[in-house]
């Protein structure tokens, strides 16, 4: 079990089971709205249990994902597909150590010009 939630604790959430590694989203959606790219790990809907969801707001980013952030500090907490069984959870959100590692770096494309991805791990342009 895993557990975490945003800055002000409005938003908590706990994930069962373990976590599947996460990815680096490097988009220029991610971007804009984390500050940075960001790193999420895909959680089954089944496997998500959140306390909060009242102050949980969405933003319909495209016409097939949605973006949850905690509507009190702003938060980005999930990254939701509603066609999908699952939903990416921020990693930055978890309490604690999470006992996983980045295994990918996706739309490296559209990464910033400010930094560069020099970790070895795979890069997806898209």
């Amino acid at each position: 079990m895993q557990s975490g939630g945003c800055l002000c604790g409005a938003v908590r959430f706990e994930v069962s089971g373990e976590l599947t590694p996460p990815d680096a989203c490097h988009c220029s959606q991610c971007r804009k709205q984390s500050g940075h790219y960001w790193a999420s790990t895909d959680v089954k809907r089944a496997d998500l249990m959140v306390q909060g969801s009242d102050q949980v707001t969405w933003f319909q980013s495209s016409p097939k994902v949605r973006r949850g952030f905690c509507k009190v500090c702003g938060s980005f907490l999930f990254w939701d597909p509603p066609h999908r069984d699952s939903l990416a959870v921020a990693m930055g959100a978890f309490d604690g150590p999470t006992g996983t590692h980045l295994h990918m770096h996706i739309f490296t494309a559209d990464k910033g010009d400010y930094y560069d991805i020099a970790d070895g791990l795979p890069q997806n342009r898209q």
